[in-house]
């Protein structure tokens, strides 16, 4: 996308998956309970970023969130896939 940056993933160095959401998110709430019981299952830490924290996510995603990143790759927003999302961890 021309003028369009896609700001770095903070907290990737933290974590294997980062999952951008915001408060009062129904569809992010239920991204945050597939993230957790995948990640418990495979053993992969993950972090939860509330992207109106940061002008500069909120700008990128605030149309997109819930959005997850594995290994710092955007891999899904909106809804999460719980046997996509293991697949990725284990790779």
């Amino acid at each position: 996308m021309i003028g369009r940056r896609r700001p770095k993933v903070p907290h990737a160095n933290d974590a294997r998956v980062v999952l951008y959401t915001r408060t009062g998110c129904h569809l992010c709430e239920a991204a945050e309970v597939v993230v957790q019981e995948v990640c418990a299952s495979v053993g992969a830490d993950w972090v939860s970023v509330d992207v109106d924290a940061d002008p500069d996510l909120r700008r990128a995603f605030t149309h997109q969130v819930p959005v997850t990143f594995v290994d710092g790759r955007q891999h899904d927003f909106w809804r999460v896939d719980p046997d996509r999302l293991r697949t990725a961890l284990e790779r």
